[in-house]
C-alpha cells in the first residue's frame, strides 16, 4: 500500500459523511497517474502554491493601494488568512482539510491589480464583463503552465468558481450559488471572515476610521481585537451549523449573523466607499483603462509583455480583447504603475 493509499484510507475512516474524500474526486479533465505520496487535493494545493499567479499576489492590493507600511494586507496575505480559517473550520467539522486549503489558496488567483477597483474597470470596458472568480478559474485552466493550465480536480475548480459573493448574501438560500462540496462552502464563508477582520484592522491602522467608530453591537458580540473577532466568528459558525446524518447546513447564530452583516455594511459604507479609498481607486481605474486600450492598439508589444511575465501558449484563436484582459488582470500593482509611467509619461531627452 502506498502512502497515498494510506492517506485515503485514513480519510474514509475519519471524515464526516458530508465531506469529500480525495478517493471520491470526480477527477481531472486530463487523466493523470496518481501520486504515491500525495492525494489528488494535496497535489492541487502544491500546484497552486508553486504557480506564477500565486507569487504575483504578494504585490496586488487588498484594499489600500501600494501601502508604505509593512503590516498592511496584500492579496497574498489575505489568501493565507482565508486558508487558515478554512482549515480550522474544516478540521472542526471533519471535512477534508486538504480540499478546503487548495480552494482557499486558489480562490483569488485571477484578481486584478488595485483590488476591486481594477475588477470594476475591467468589468466596465471588457466585452462580456469581468469577474475575478471566473478569471481565477481561467488562470488554473488555461493561463498557467504555458497554456496548459494546472489541470486541477473538479472539486477544487468548482470551489474556486463559486467562492465569490461580492456584496451578495453571506450564506445564500440559492444552492446554485454555492459550491457542490461542503469544503467549497466553507471557503466562501472563510473569505468573508478574513476580509471583514483584516480590512477593519487596516482601515484603523491607516486612519480611515477609528476603533471607536465600529458599531457597538458588533464589538459587543464579536470582540474588540482581531484574534477575538476571528475566533468568535469561527466558533459561532461551528456550533450553530446543523450537522446530522442527513445533512450539514453551515449557518451562524442569529446574533452572530446580525453582527457580521452589520460589520460588513459598516465597512462598505465607511471604508470601501470612503472618499479616501475611492479617490485612489479612481486613479487606479484610469491607469488600467489607459493600459487596456493601449495594448488593443499595440498587439506586438502585448506579445512581448506576455513573454516577460512567463505567460505563453494562449491559443492563437483567442480574441485580442481577451488576451489584453488576461494580461491586465495578471500584472501586479507596481507593474501596472511602471508600465503606465513608461508608456504615457514623458521623459527628458537630455
Amino acid at each position: 500500500m502506498s502512502i497515498c493509499d494510506e492517506l485515503q484510507t485514513r480519510e474514509e475512516e475519519i471524515l464526516s459523511p458530508h465531506a469529500c474524500p480525495s478517493s471520491r474526486s470526480k477527477g481531472r479533465e486530463r487523466p493523470e497517474a496518481p501520486c504515491i505520496i500525495r492525494t489528488a487535493f494535496q497535489r492541487d494545493r502544491d500546484r497552486i502554491v508553486y504557480c506564477n499567479a500565486f507569487r504575483r499576489l504578494k504585490h496586488k492590493t487588498q484594499v489600500f493601494l501600494a501601502p508604505l507600511g509593512d503590516h498592511y494586507r496584500t492579496r497574498l496575505t489575505h489568501t493565507v488568512e482565508v486558508s487558515e480559517i478554512a482549515r480550522v473550520i474544516a478540521r472542526s467539522l471533519r471535512l477534508n482539510e486538504d480540499l478546503a486549503e487548495a480552494i482557499a489558496l486558489g480562490h483569488d488567483l485571477g484578481h486584478t491589480p488595485f483590488g476591486h477597483g481594477g475588477e470594476t474597470v475591467l468589468n466596465e470596458i471588457h466585452p462580456g464583463g469581468f469577474r475575478h472568480n471566473e478569471q481565477s478559474l481561467r488562470v488554473v485552466d488555461v493561463l498557467e503552465n504555458n497554456g496548459r493550465g494546472l489541470n486541477l480536480t473538479w472539486e477544487v475548480r468548482d470551489g474556486i468558481l463559486k467562492h465569490s459573493k461580492g456584496h451578495g448574501e453571506v450564506v445564500p438560500d440559492d444552492l446554485n450559488k454555492l459550491a457542490m462540496t461542503m469544503e467549497g462552502r466553507v471557503v466562501r464563508i472563510a473569505d468573508i471572515m478574513a476580509y471583514l477582520n483584516h480590512d477593519l484592522d487596516d482601515a484603523i491602522r491607516s486612519g480611515v476610521i477609528r476603533g471607536t467608530d465600529v458599531p457597538s453591537n458588533c464589538s459587543k458580540f464579536l470582540g474588540y481585537e482581531h484574534s477575538t473577532r476571528v475566533t468568535t466568528m469561527i466558533k459561532d459558525l461551528i456550533f450553530s451549523s446543523v450537522v446530522d446524518e442527513e445533512r450539514m447546513e453551515l449557518r451562524f447564530s442569529e446574533p452572530g449573523f446580525e453582527a457580521i452583516t452589520h460589520l460588513r455594511l459598516f465597512l462598505y459604507n465607511n471604508v470601501y466607499r470612503s472618499e479616501r479609498v475611492h479617490r485612489e481607486f479612481i486613479k487606479a481605474k484610469r491607469v488600467l483603462s489607459d493600459l487596456y486600450y493601449h495594448f488593443l492598439d499595440n498587439k506586438d508589444y502585448l506579445k512581448q509583455k506576455f513573454l516577460e511575465i512567463e505567460m505563453r501558449g494562449i491559443p492563437a484563436e483567442t480574441p485580442l480583447e481577451r488576451r489584453v484582459c488576461d494580461f491586465i488582470a495578471s500584472i501586479t500593482d507596481r507593474h501596472a504603475l511602471s508600465l503606465y509611467e513608461k508608456i504615457f509619461l514623458p521623459t527628458s531627452l537630455f
